[in-house]
């Protein structure tokens, strides 16, 4: 007996218009998937995992294809942690939290990857970039800050600077220098927010530093578990850059 029967007691004919009505819809198909969908389907899953691994490259440059100057001098506006920290505060009581952004540029020296850093004084090293003004979007206040900090003053050896993926984020919970790659869950407004992003350097520029600034590039193997010397985001350089396949041009 037919377990499925209607209030008429004609079960049997409510099963076979449900069948035809199920013919009749369009999308109720079983079709199978003809050898071109595989093939279609094989190939827009080859061209995107293509396009991953391209992302993943990243083209270095030996350190010597590039020139370095230097330029009028910019005002260190905080050349000790402590004096970081204090107007990091100041302007967190006017302005609310502040955004930053910073760059990564990658050079290569004696087949290794090395990363350019700034020195401000003598145990004060950070990477090229800066806070954010109000309502500025990142890309555009990176590339503003590194023409500020590495490109010459003559617009003709300026560079088109190509900003590529974000590589990390950072929150500072206090006024301290300790900055996590998470929001603590008692925090509901950070006192900091950075973001670090990877720059594509052309195959040759010029770069122009300010004339109280170093331009060091320093190798990644350095950097690694270095936080004494390097600060916590430089030191982690090396773990958050691993998944790029340097590729020395």
């Amino acid at each position: 007996q037919n377990g499925c029967r209607s209030a008429g007691g004609r079960g049997g004919r409510v099963e076979e218009r449900g069948r035809d009505s199920r013919r009749r819809d369009p999308l109720a198909t079983d079709r199978r998937p003809l050898e071109s969908d595989i093939q279609i389907a094989s190939t827009q899953q080859t061209q995107q995992t293509h396009r991953i691994i391209m992302s993943m490259n990243h083209t270095v440059y030996p350190v010597g294809n590039f020139k370095f100057g230097t330029k009028a001098a910019k005002e260190v506006k905080y050349p000790t942690v402590d004096a970081q920290m204090e107007r990091l505060q100041t302007k967190y009581e006017a302005e609310g939290p502040r955004r930053s952004v910073d760059a990564v540029l990658v050079v290569h020296q004696n087949n290794h990857p090395h990363i350019l850093l700034l020195q401000a004084g003598p145990s004060y090293f950070k990477l090229p970039g800066g806070r954010l003004r109000p309502g500025e979007e990142e890309v555009d206040g990176l590339k503003r800050k590194l023409v500020s900090k590495l490109s010459p003053e003559s617009e003709s050896l300026q560079v088109e600077w190509e900003i590529g993926d974000c590589v990390g984020s950072f929150y500072r919970p206090n006024f301290e220098q300790v900055v996590y790659p998470y929001l603590p869950a008692h925090i509901t407004r950070p006192k900091e927010t950075k973001k670090v992003y990877m720059v594509r350097l052309p195959e040759s520029c010029y770069f122009a530093v300010p004339s109280n600034l170093k331009l060091l590039a320093v190798p990644l193997f350095e950097l690694y578990d270095n936080a004494a010397r390097y600060g916590p985001i430089i030191a982690g350089l090396p773990l958050m850059l691993s998944k790029f396949q340097f590729v020395r041009a």
